[in-house]
């Protein structure tokens, strides 16, 4: 599932590129790469930031429920067989 306010917007370079505005000279292709290649870094490294979240919560949660279902078997009298 997609969370829609983590996707970020397109760079400038990828909305004003058209046939017309090509880069002329090496400089501007080098920098027209340097940007892609930048936004693109950008962008995995908030998906990365996101799994990781997301990784720690499902971590936390099976650490809660553990400890809930060893709390329910306590209760009920069944020893934990680890």
């Amino acid at each position: 599932m997609a969370d829609p306010k983590a996707e970020q917007p397109t760079s400038d370079v990828e909305n004003n590129y058209t046939p017309s505005n090509d880069p002329k000279n090496m400089q501007e292709v080098t920098q027209y790469v340097q940007s892609l290649l930048q936004n693109m870094q950008d962008k995995f490294q908030s998906m990365s930031d996101q799994i990781i979240n997301r990784i720690d919560e499902m971590g936390s949660r099976v650490d809660e429920l553990e400890k809930n279902i060893t709390d329910l078997m306590t209760q009920a009298g069944v020893e934990n067989e680890k």
